[in-house]
């Protein structure tokens, strides 16, 4: 992933720190939906499974809050190394701006201890709580998964639109948390964030069960590990598509030179074509086909809406093209991957009216099965547009990222370091989960832990124990 566009006057550090910090933000941002939406997906199953006395979502909450439970700790990982990498490698941005930009960071550590205590709650309550009082302990779960991405977002609209500082001779001298924490960009990229975090999320886990459909396993554990993901993830999908259009539009409004390099646009003007595909070359879209007038039609409702173009930045202020290339064909394939899954989405949905029932077509299953890593690459190039669309600023207009850059160490060394870290934690935990996986698969007839038909707990001493008396 190319973030970076040097000139002469650029630090040598600069180069490696964005990428080490475009891989780390690549892999944790995949942890992100499954922290705050896939706590929600396992209560949906226990309340069906407490409401219905269904054993199969009682065993399905229990297992996805296991996984849930790992997850966490990977993302607790390689956030840590985030928080490292912010004060060792953007210096610039720390020193100027810490008194600001750590405000979110400070309420996400109070979601992310919150988090953690209740999914440990939850998970050790499965044999030692009542039902109900149990099921409860899950709630603080989800709100502190979504209250902590709000943070999160929060810091990162901070950065796209400043606010809530005084500065006085390049130096802050007065804040205001609230106007930081709530800036101009903090609604529409956090509720933007929480669908994309449950569709994700939803195809994902849906994706699982799809692939042991496909491969004949048509129990009511399989289906039902399909149909709860899936169901929420379809709900969801088009009224992301629906706030994914207000966004772009809140950009057109509010951030003009993030929404031209979306648009791959060079000079301001009317009836601008929306391109899709291409690459910016010299000033020039090349490889693309163009839709006359469509880019002002859905960015002020007609054609004549005016749109400003790469050429009213200071030059200075200008991303290079080749960034601007990334963040439109990021765009193009965030846009074209929901159109996908809104298609898929609205299938499922055409069937299950009809004939309540899955639609019958192994495509169908198939297209179930990509669904979710359709979704994470939708995740991640929705995140380039947002990260590297703000470039050559950290802070849109205060702070530039060469001058955001720590200027000593060799910082290949230290991205090389990480590297090996991330490398570890991601095969630990895949053999981790596969490990999980593997017990499950070979003890599917254990009861649930609790429910109308479990089976009670033994209350007399082990056999073993009673053999070895005897």
């Amino acid at each position: 992933m190319q973030l970076t566009g040097l000139l002469a006057a650029d630090p040598a550090q600069l180069l490696p720190a964005r990428e080490q910090m475009a891989f780390t933000l690549a892999f944790h941002i995949v942890l992100v939906p499954f922290g705050m939406a896939l706590p929600f997906l396992m209560m949906v199953a226990n309340y069906r499974g407490l409401r219905r006395g269904d054993q199969e979502a009682l065993l399905l909450a229990e297992r996805w809050s296991k996984v849930a439970a790992v997850l966490f700790a990977v993302g607790a990982v390689s956030g840590t190394v985030l928080s490292f990498e912010m004060g060792l490698l953007w210096p610039g941005l720390m020193g100027r701006f810490g008194a600001a930009y750590g405000i979110p960071f400070a309420v996400e550590g109070i979601y992310f201890f919150l988090e953690a205590i209740f999914i440990s709650i939850y998970i050790y309550g499965w044999k030692r709580l009542r039902p109900w009082p149990h099921f409860w302990s899950g709630l603080p779960v989800v709100l502190g998964g979504a209250g902590g991405t709000a943070a999160v977002v929060a810091a990162n609209g901070w950065m796209n639109l400043p606010g809530g500082v005084t500065l006085r001779d390049g130096r802050v001298v007065d804040v205001e948390p609230l106007a930081v924490f709530f800036n101009r960009a903090f609604w529409y990229e956090f509720v933007h964030m929480l669908l994309a975090a449950y569709v994700v999320a939803g195809f994902v886990v849906a994706s699982v069960y799809a692939v042991g459909l496909l491969r004949g396993r048509r129990d009511d554990y399989h289906r039902l590990g399909f149909l709860l993901p899936f169901t929420v993830a379809a709900a969801v999908t088009p009224l992301q598509v629906f706030v994914g259009d207000l966004v772009t539009r809140q950009v057109f409004h509010h951030e003009p030179v993030k929404f031209a390099a979306i648009e791959a646009l060079s000079s301001t003007g009317e009836h601008v074509p929306e391109t899709l595909g291409g690459v910016l070359v010299d000033g020039q879209v090349r490889y693309g086909v163009q839709v006359p007038d469509l880019a002002s039609l859905l960015a002020g409702f007609s054609p004549s809406t005016r749109i400003q173009g790469l050429d009213a930045v200071p030059p200075g202020d200008r991303p290079p093209d080749h960034l601007v290339s990334v963040v439109h064909l990021s765009f193009d394939v965030m846009v074209a991957v929901s159109l996908v899954l809104l298609a898929l989405a609205g299938w499922f949905a055409l069937s299950w009216w009809r004939r309540r029932d899955l639609p019958a077509s192994r495509w169908f299953l198939r297209g179930a099965a990509s669904s979710g890593v359709l979704a994470v690459v939708a995740l991640e190039a929705g995140w380039i547009v947002t990260e590297v669309g703000r470039q050559p600023w950290t802070v849109v207009g205060l702070l530039r990222t060469r001058d955001a850059v720590t200027t000593v160490g060799n910082v290949w060394l230290f991205f090389a370091g990480v590297l090996v870290i991330y490398l570890a934690v991601g095969t630990g935990t895949v053999l981790a989960l596969r490990e999980m996986r593997r017990r499950w698969k070979a003890r599917d007839d254990v009861p649930v832990p609790y429910g109308p038909h479990a089976r009670p707990a033994p209350t007399g001493p082990p056999a073993d124990a009673e053999a070895h008396r005897s």
